[in-house]
């Protein structure tokens, strides 16, 4: 099944490519690749050059370390989320290294990390999906994490696996058509509202 996005405008293919799914396989991602996938989020822009972005990872390889990450997560994203044979938290320092005041653009440098680790994943046909659904308290908690640290975010990295062996709702979610909003109606110039690029 193809999940190539249905583009208005000509991008690079693996972002074409690049989807979240919920159904797993069991095959483990392997350390090289892994290793590749959280250096380019190491190259990611960020303000001032902080890089405030932190990951928390554990693979199945290790299956006490994995549950751990697991139960950082809300209940309905454990539920297909502890098939991925990767899970990670991104986290992000709060604020700036020089001088100690709040770092404003901290969770937007966490992003550009992670998206950067997304592409990087699709290269290598490893797919991501990120989560918002977490348990930041008891993720501080398990991981004993400093405080001025934010736990923001879960990802779950793997292979795609077979939608005939995953339970129906999973199934049909991945099925399912990835709509997007028109960059007519994302893209302004002049005044908000009006399409920089037309509809």
């Amino acid at each position: 099944m193809s999940h190539e996005a249905p583009v208005d405008a000509p991008i690079l293919a693996l972002l074409r490519e690049r989807w979240s799914p919920y159904v797993y396989s069991s095959k483990p991602v392997p350390d090289a690749d892994l290793r590749a996938i959280f250096e380019a989020a190491r190259w990611a822009p960020s303000s001032y050059n902080e890089q405030p972005w932190r990951f928390i990872v554990a693979t199945s390889a290790d299956a006490a370390a994995h549950a751990k990450v697991l139960l950082c997560l809300v209940e309905a994203n454990q539920a297909w989320a502890k098939h991925a044979p990767v899970l990670a938290l991104g986290c992000h320092t709060t604020v700036h290294a020089k001088n100690g005041k709040p770092n404003k653009a901290a969770a937007h440098d966490l992003g550009q990390a992670a998206a950067q680790l997304s592409i990087e994943a699709a290269s290598r046909g490893i797919r991501v999906h990120q989560m918002i659904g977490i348990v930041p308290e008891r993720a501080k908690e398990l991981f004993k994490v400093p405080d001025g640290v934010e736990v923001l975010t879960g990802l779950a990295l793997g292979y795609p696996g077979e939608p005939a062996k995953a339970a129906p709702d999973l199934a049909s979610r991945d099925a399912a058509r990835r709509p997007r909003i028109s960059i007519g109606e994302t893209v302004f110039a002049g005044a908000w509202g009006t399409p920089a690029f037309g509809r």
